[in-house]
């Protein structure tokens, strides 16, 4: 029965995130949001304490942004009725952007979301990392244009994922700032190339779901040292998707950053392109430190409350490695014949 209306929600998810991206009307937008809140909140709420804790943050955060969005719709709807001035309506766009980057947990406005993620388990996790990024990014990507408003917004989410990941001990905090890291670079694809941000989704969420797979209730650093000890075979995996998602060269994560820095400075966004590479940089820091001391430490100690259990299907999760290190090469070689 519980797994009959998880489906039941599930397919409700979908269809509210297609409704979405393809409504003719901001109302129609509005209303596959709503559909998105409500079927699932159901989804990430369990027996457990924080599970609990967490869809009641999450569906007062997404209040308030449903209540931004709609409010700006109406303003907008009202001037258009009046006047027609283009620097209200722009501006009105500006504020439904920022009720729609709340939603999806961008700096500044991140407030809730690696405290959400906390409470979570992998699998809905997985789900807030790259699921409910959809919806948001391509309404975003409908009306943003390059400005030093949206400019800001990226810096923002550089600096602050960097910071405050840094001394961090949960996994999963450490995924919602990285989260947060690569939706800035996502919003710079956007303001240049809009093929280039599915892309860059694309491979991130390859990427985040080896990583989940990995985990299962595994939370914490000093848990996964321990874990992955007894798996020499997991931690190469580990650390490798690890130097993935920090976009270092050879593997599939330099991709998508290596097209974004490309296309930024062919049309002459110098500074902002320089910017985002150094402060990029701490959060590869972080990535860095975490894989050797994965590398090197061997930690035997656990915190008392959870239970490690390595029930981990390493087949499949050996073919989407496999797929996530060999695509470089293989879009390379593409591009090359092409």
């Amino acid at each position: 029965m519980t797994k009959m209306y998880k489906l039941m929600f599930m397919s409700m998810l979908i269809m509210s995130t297609l409704i979405s991206i393809s409504a003719y009307t901001w109302l129609g937008m509005w209303i596959g949001l709503e559909i998105n809140l409500l079927s699932i909140i159901p989804i990430i709420q369990s027996k457990s304490m924080m599970s609990s804790e967490s869809s009641i943050k999450y569906f007062i955060t997404q209040a308030i942004a449903s209540t931004i969005i709609m409010l700006s719709m109406i303003m907008m709807m009202w001037k258009s009725n009046f006047s027609s001035v283009i620097n209200m309506s722009s501006n009105l766009l500006m504020i439904m952007n920022l009720g729609l980057i709340l939603k999806m947990g961008m700096a500044p406005l991140h407030f809730w979301f690696p405290e959400v993620l906390e409470g979570l388990n992998w699998n809905n996790c997985l789900l807030m990392l790259t699921w409910q990024k959809i919806t948001p990014m391509m309404l975003i990507m409908l009306n943003i244009e390059f400005t030093i408003f949206y400019s800001m917004l990226i810096i923002s989410s550089m600096i602050i994922s960097g910071i405050m990941s840094i001394n961090q001990i949960s996994i999963r905090k450490i995924m919602a700032f990285s989260s947060i890291n690569h939706m800035g670079w996502m919003m710079s694809s956007m303001m240049t190339e809009k093929t280039i941000w599915m892309l860059y989704f694309v491979i991130y969420s390859i990427i985040t779901i080896n990583i989940s797979m990995m985990m299962k209730n595994i939370f914490f650093l000093n848990q996964l040292f321990v874990t992955l000890n007894t798996s020499p075979s997991m931690k190469m995996f580990f650390m490798l998707n690890f130097l993935s998602l920090s976009g270092v060269p050879p593997f599939l994560g330099f991709f998508p950053k290596w097209m974004v820095i490309q296309t930024m400075i062919e049309n002459n966004m110098y500074l902002l392109t320089i910017i985002m590479i150094m402060f990029t940089l701490i959060m590869v820091y972080v990535y860095m430190r975490i894989i050797l001391s994965t590398l090197i430490m061997k930690n035997n100690q656990l915190n008392w409350n959870m239970k490690l259990n390595m029930k981990i299907n390493k087949m499949s999760i050996s073919m989407l490695n496999f797929l996530s290190m060999m695509s470089l090469i293989l879009v390379t070689i593409t591009l090359n014949l092409m």
